[in-house]
């Protein structure tokens, strides 16, 4: 071969690695690893206002607490787990953990229930869209607001309480109301009160006679519309087989009269129950008519005692104490349902759109009525869905403080407590023991993070 072959012949090309040079895929490797640090950064430096607000506004007070919940009241001595140790030997805070508890069961489990049937009857509702909103709507309101609103609901005066205003005319629909409550009968005019709180004649009586039962303690203005006046009736005389009487308001407006006696100008009492009793059994009744009159007929020869029952007397009904100290939870939790029943609504109507309606026509087909379809194939589909919920009211409950603060009354207000309320009261409503205060923060944390962490697991998987 000669000189020129050679030159002519070309020499291969280095070895990029061999020169020293790095190859096309590191260079584009290595430019990834570039570009992923740059784009690392510039997410931390967006990040980084979050996460010095987060730190702030949730980190910080969360150790603050935790720390803080070793020290004393002054926050200047260390005790260690005695604010733990005092917090379960304290009567309030374990009323507060039973309230908790109580919150924890009932209210998540009826709201998780009344959402369910709620969106299921939705669907079959011609106007649904507008009941889901109407429904939605207490969501729009601030529990502060709820919570005056519930107050006013629940109050014991029926004047003022919507809820008492309807329990008591519902009462009164069944079982009337007494006629002269503040009615009562004058010192020495021959009425005697008993312990039930009715009167009788001091002196018996027997047919022929007419009795006249003389009551203060009535307003003019309070009288019945019909009242009349009762001197007619007290003039007649009695057959000699009727006992006779009148019940009279024994009192002239503008003075005058004697007491004891029925003046022209003195009114009867209408509709007020009368009983003829003899040897301690009632052997007759009636109802004075718009005079005030009574009679009673065909009584045989004897002594009687003309009383007049303790029902004429009773104090109107006032209603249910709900604000009271053994129906105060409950009706809190009844303005929590009101609050978050939409919520609970909407979420399970979303799952229940999203389910596969072949399976229901199917069911349908196979011969299956709706509350087997509802019971067999709608609730077990939902059953995801319906956990969610559950789990994210659990912790709404844990945390609630608004509606207990503002609805429960001050006499009532520890038989109401929960673990929220308590924690405030202890630290800044007249306790003054931050120490305990902490310690109870770190006892609701450590019962929330659970019912968190299984939340954000469920909502990974879903995702998945």
């Amino acid at each position: 071969m000669t000189a020129t072959d050679l030159r002519d012949q070309k020499a291969p090309d280095p070895d990029p690695a061999e020169a020293g040079q790095p190859s096309t895929s590191q260079a584009d490797r290595d430019r990834r690893r570039r570009a992923r640090r740059r784009a690392r950064v510039v997410a931390f430096v967006f990040v980084l206002p979050a996460l010095l607000l987060l730190g702030a506004l949730v980190v910080y007070p969360v150790l603050f607490s935790v720390g803080r919940s070793f020290f004393d009241a002054s926050g200047d001595r260390f005790v260690g787990g005695d604010n733990y140790t005092e917090m379960f030997h304290d009567p309030a805070t374990i009323k507060a953990v039973r309230n908790t508890a109580i919150w924890v069961v009932i209210a998540p489990t009826l709201l998780t229930g009344l959402g369910l049937v709620l969106a299921v009857l939705v669907e079959k509702v011609r106007w649904a869209t507008a009941f889901k909103l109407l429904l939605f709507m207490p969501m729009a309101v601030s529990f502060l607001a709820a919570g005056i609103i519930f107050r006013l609901a629940y109050d014991e005066d029926p004047d003022k309480g919507v809820l008492n205003a309807a329990v008591v005319s519902v009462h009164d629909v069944f079982k009337g109301e007494s006629s002269y409550p503040t009615a009562r009968a004058r010192d020495g005019q021959g009425l005697t009160k008993d312990v039930d709180g009715s009167y009788g004649t001091s002196a018996g009586v027997s047919p022929g006679d007419t009795v006249g039962l003389g009551l203060v303690g009535v307003r003019a203005e309070d009288l019945p519309a019909d009242a009349r006046p009762a001197y007619p009736a007290a003039a007649r005389k009695a057959p000699a087989d009727e006992l006779r009487g009148v019940v009279y308001l024994d009192f002239t407006r503008g003075g005058g009269g004697k007491q004891g006696e029925v003046d022209r100008a003195e009114s009867g009492l209408p509709g007020m129950a009368v009983e003829a009793v003899r040897d301690g059994k009632t052997v007759g009744s009636a109802t004075t008519a718009a005079d005030g009159s009574f009679r009673f007929e065909s009584l045989e020869p004897g002594s009687y005692t003309v009383r007049l029952p303790g029902s004429n007397f009773a104090p109107p009904y006032e209603g249910i104490s709900w604000l009271g100290p053994a129906l105060v939870t409950p009706a809190i939790i009844g303005a929590y349902l009101w609050i978050w029943t939409g919520f609970a609504m909407v979420l399970i109507g979303a799952g229940l759109a999203a389910l596969p309606r072949d399976a229901l026509e199917a069911a349908r087909m196979d011969g299956a009525n709706e509350w087997q379809i509802f019971r067999r194939i709608t609730v077990p589909l939902l059953a995801p869905v319906l956990t969610v919920v559950f789990v994210t009211l659990v912790i709404n409950v844990m945390k609630v403080f608004d509606l207990v603060y503002i609805i429960a009354p001050g006499p009532v207000q520890e038989d109401a407590t929960v673990l929220a309320t308590q924690m405030w009261l202890v630290s800044f409503g007249g306790g003054n023991n931050q120490g305990l205060g902490s310690a109870l923060g770190v006892l609701l944390l450590l019962l929330v993070i659970p019912a968190m962490v299984f939340n954000v697991r469920r909502f990974r998987g879903s995702q998945r």
